[in-house]
């Protein structure tokens, strides 16, 4: 009885204090590479909210590394490139879920597929372990309101606090 006293009391503190970060327990790379449309964010420095759409692009390289390209358009309809980033990434893990990205020669980041639609592939979400980051992805340019929903209730209930959460594509 003492101990579930102990473990009702933990719950609400492990949920402030974030339990460790999960990623998906695998990834099919070659399922997972094409264009994503990105619907929400916590904007950063390098990435603020301007507005417009965004895209990310993955291929692979003749060295076996993600190309990674990042589009910021200044129209939702994708027509004006505003910006372009071009990066590479490398798999760090055995369930593919964990990458890392490098934008500029020196400097490298977490990229933690947390959230995944493992059946089609038509969405994934994407931080890092100590939550500061955080992308949803589409494989359209609008994603449906239900599955945005499901997938902000499984990011509040595991650590992210979504008031930075800005959403930049369409919901439908």
């Amino acid at each position: 009885m003492r101990l579930l006293m102990i473990i009702v009391l933990l719950i609400p503190i492990l949920k402030l204090t974030g339990a460790p970060v999960q990623t998906v327990p695998n990834v099919d790379l070659n399922r997972y590479l094409g264009k994503w449309y990105q619907i929400a964010y916590f904007p950063t420095k390098f990435q603020p909210n301007k507005g417009g759409m965004v895209t990310a692009e993955y291929s692979l390289d003749q060295k076996g590394k993600i190309k990674v390209v990042n589009t910021s358009y200044k129209d939702d309809a994708g027509k004006e490139i505003r910006d372009q980033a071009i990066a590479k990434a490398w798999v760090v893990d055995k369930s593919n879920a964990r990458l890392k990205v490098k934008f500029v020669w020196f400097v490298s980041g977490n990229y933690w597929i947390v959230k995944l639609d493992d059946k089609n592939y038509s969405y994934t979400v994407v931080s890092e372990p100590k939550r500061k980051y955080l992308w949803i992805l589409s494989r359209t340019p609008a994603m449906d309101k239900g599955v945005y929903k499901e997938i902000t209730n499984f990011l509040s209930s595991n650590g992210w606090n979504l008031q930075r959460l800005a959403l930049t594509g369409k919901l439908k």
